[in-house]
């Protein structure tokens, strides 16, 4: 099934394409990882997706419906977005960070209802931050942000979750709690996970679906043992790498990688 899908998109920046007539339908329920060199068009794309940036031609199209006709405060309610460096204003507590998930639900003057410090709470103890509610932001490190951050997405109870590089300036312990819980969303609650990554390992581990883009064009497609190969890595990454499996999960493992150089 799909819900969520591009039509001829062309991205870029004023007569700069970065992405160029781009066709993709994204699995529901499923965690999309989209992978690629620096400059390739990745968080462009996520962007666009997510409405941020509108494509100079071509479409989105989520549930029948081009989503840049679509009422803001319905979008909201279907898709959530985490960037790659968010930021929250100075002295904010946890669980005020994560009441800003409710804004699509409030009317009038925006006060919160019962219903609305349920599903925070509920956010806090899936994401298990509820031990943090009442300490500020600042307070915390990077993989309990992260996680609140998360649980803010949470909070807008959207079926699709957005989330740009949500492992960067994390250390290898945070990075896997992250992916971890993103996984559990994805398989507990059968919420649609689309991440931009830069580790290779981590997406085939962790994704079920992969897209690898090169200069704002997709090169392959599809599950990790279709992607995680010697020769799509060789077009998108210009390296030479020997894929092995991943003892414990039976995945796709980039071992070991050289630049190839003069080809």
């Amino acid at each position: 099934m799909v819900r969520l899908y591009t039509q001829d998109l062309n991205i870029g920046y004023h007569e700069q394409l970065i992405v160029k007539n781009l066709n993709i339908q994204i699995p529901d329920q499923k965690i999309t990882a989209i992978i690629g060199p620096n400059g390739c068009g990745k968080s462009t794309l996520l962007k666009t997706l997510t409405r941020i940036i509108t494509p100079q031609s071509g479409t989105v199209v989520l549930d029948g419906k081009q989503i840049f006709h679509e009422n803001t405060k319905i979008l909201a309610r279907k898709m959530a977005i985490l960037p790659q460096t968010p930021e929250s204003p100075g002295g904010l507590t946890v669980g005020e960070l994560v009441s800003y998930g409710r804004f699509p639900y409030q009317k009038g003057f925006g006060h919160l209802t019962k219903k609305d410090y349920e599903v925070i709470d509920w956010a806090l103890e899936v994401t298990g931050t509820i031990e943090f509610k009442y300490r500020p932001v600042d307070s915390l490190s990077g993989g309990q942000r992260q996680r609140v951050w998360i649980a803010m997405a949470l909070a807008q109870e959207t079926d699709i979750i957005f989330l740009d590089e949500p492992t960067t300036y994390l250390d290898m312990a945070h990075q896997l709690e992250v992916l971890e819980l993103l996984q559990k969303l994805n398989v507990e609650q059968g919420r649609t996970i689309i991440m931009v990554l830069h580790d290779l390992n981590q997406a085939a581990r962790f994704a079920d679906y992969i897209i690898a883009l090169k200069d704002g064009k997709i090169v392959k497609a599809g599950n990790g043992d279709e992607v995680m190969t010697r020769d799509v890595l060789k077009q998108v990454f210009h390296i030479d790498a020997e894929i092995g499996r991943d003892p414990r999960t039976n995945k796709p493992i980039c071992l070991t990688y050289h630049l190839l150089k003069g080809e």
